[in-house]
């Protein structure tokens, strides 16, 4: 999942952080580059995770993508009491701005997954918002003929897609009784090919 559409997203619509979003691949990475004022917001990709396949002759996979938001607040008292009601707002405004909304073309609305408390001191308060969304791995085909075909997503889509075109089918008729010939077999079929054909296929 791409953060930068997500960034953006939380700017536009997360008034509190004043813009003060920014995103990164390790919770570890940002904190030591991006000394934002508090407070502030880190957009974190954290795991993906695939279903089995859903097709027996190919490979389409549901994929699970998580992502977090950390907020990161001024230590407001010791106990964290102010805190705890700020956060509860934050979190309220990061469903209304994520919670239903599609972060690309092929992604599944967001949802929300969990919270979680990552450091408290007499300084700093750090706190993680999970989120969730899902995509399709493999195409799903129903495309009509004068419909483009998406590039291939898997191995065996790359391969399928370098196959000829299928231009025709031949197609060999052995009966099974009614022309037996009883010096090949007691019943059909005998392996003698009585008819011969194909089907030609429009471009």
């Amino acid at each position: 999942m791409k953060l930068n559409p997500i960034v953006a997203h939380l700017r536009a619509t997360c008034p509190t952080f004043a813009r003060r979003i920014t995103g990164g691949i390790d919770w570890d990475a940002v904190v030591e580059s991006a000394q934002l004022a508090l407070p502030a917001a880190y957009v974190i990709a954290s795991a993906d995770a695939a279903s089995p396949s859903k097709a027996q002759n190919s490979v389409i996979q549901d994929i699970t993508e998580q992502f977090a938001v950390v907020i990161v607040l001024d230590t407001g008292d010791e106990r964290g009491q102010q805190d705890n009601d700020l956060l509860h707002d934050l979190r309220a405004e990061l469903w209304r701005a994520l919670v239903g909304w599609c972060p690309g073309p092929d992604y599944d609305p967001i949802e929300y997954g969990k919270g979680a408390l990552l450091h408290i001191s007499r300084a700093r308060v750090v706190y993680q918002f999970t989120f969730l969304s899902s995509f399709q791995l493999g195409r799903h085909g129903g495309y009509g003929a004068g419909d483009p075909i998406p590039p291939a997503e898997t191995w065996q889509e790359l391969v399928l897609d370098g196959l000829a075109p299928l231009e025709g089918v031949d197609m060999d008729v052995d009966f099974i009784d009614v022309f037996v010939d009883p010096n090949l077999s007691p019943k059909g079929p005998d392996g003698r090919i009585e008819i011969k054909t194909r089907e030609d296929l429009q471009p």
